[in-house]
């Protein structure tokens, strides 16, 4: 699944083999062994660390600070770099889908010059952000074209909010090259051949996401609420919406949901199961190797990072 996006580019034209992802409670790391004639998507070519921060020390969001505790998200950033053989200072950097907005956005045409296509974003986007669009870093991928139409994704995140995620990084000694966010990310580790529906949880947000091949056809966030029973009922709605949509749009239903998040597969599936034979297996979009030690259904950002 090629979907090779970055909210800001990297130095060069590949992504470092170093990456992290920042999250409510922890950091996870993990470094890419390049062995001659290893295969680039290897997974057992990964090596992982995590290292937890304390409860509240992240809060992502659009309006607020994010590093609540900047110098705890520092110390872990930095351990768990350290802790993976990090022998260069560029890192990819992932960070929570609530910092920022994805749009899937359609035009008649776009110009080909990334200066002259921003101001046309902008524009777009001025009355679909909660944030002020001036103030954005904004970032785009041209998707597969249908007749007469221009698809586009597009990521937009406030300045000062990136400032954090990418002062936190500095702060460990190391440089932030692309940065991501948690289910773009991911989508880079699909294995699936087909169309897939995948689910990434974090511990505030739900996001689904439906792939055909390099063709990204629905991305949907959602705020998680607090009480745990009306969360449980909020992702079930959340699957049902995704599946209809994947029905709708596909002329099918997936036979599989590949879920990335909190509690692994197992997890989510108890959450959401209807007891009904014909619903789709829930699988985890990767399998992270049990020698990392890192929390269940938490690499899938990482392992897609590191697969382009």
């Amino acid at each position: 699944m090629p979907l090779k996006f970055s909210i800001l580019p990297a130095n060069s034209h590949l992504r470092p083999p170093l990456a992290c992802e920042i999250f409510p409670g922890g950091v996870v790391a993990a470094r890419r062994e390049t062995r001659k004639g290893a295969p680039r998507n290897d997974d057992d070519s990964l090596t992982f660390s995590h290292a937890s921060i304390p409860e509240g020390a992240v809060a992502p969001g659009l309006k607020s600070t994010n590093l609540v505790d900047a110098p705890a998200v520092s110390t872990a950033v930095r351990k768990a770099l350290e802790d993976v053989g990090a022998r260069r200072k560029n890192v990819t950097v992932i960070v929570p889908d609530a910092a920022a907005r994805v749009f899937l956005l359609d035009f008649d045409s776009l110009p080909p010059r990334e200066r002259e296509a921003l101001p046309i974003l902008r524009f777009r986007l001025r009355k679909m952000l909660p944030f002020d669009v001036e103030d954005a870093a904004i970032s785009y991928q041209l998707l597969p074209q249908a007749a007469q139409q221009v698809r586009v994704l597009v990521v937009a995140i406030p300045r000062p909010i990136l400032a954090e995620y990418e002062s936190a990084i500095r702060a460990a000694g190391f440089e932030p090259g692309s940065v991501l966010t948690s289910t773009i990310a991911a989508l880079a580790a699909l294995r699936a051949n087909g169309p897939a529906l995948i689910i990434k949880r974090s511990h505030s947000t739900l996001t689904t996401a439906i792939v055909r091949q390099d063709d990204l056809l629905l991305h949907r966030t959602l705020e998680l609420p607090q009480n745990p029973a009306l969360q449980r009922e909020e992702l079930a709605q959340a699957v049902t919406v995704a599946l209809a949509y994947f029905e709708d749009t596909l002329q099918s239903l997936p036979s599989t949901i590949y879920y990335a998040g909190p509690g692994g597969a197992e997890g989510f599936n108890s959450l959401i199961d209807t007891n009904d034979p014909l619903a789709p297996r829930v699988r985890d979009l990767i399998t992270t190797p049990s020698a990392a030690s890192l929390p269940d259904g938490m690499s899938a950002g990482i392992a897609g990072a590191l697969a382009i």
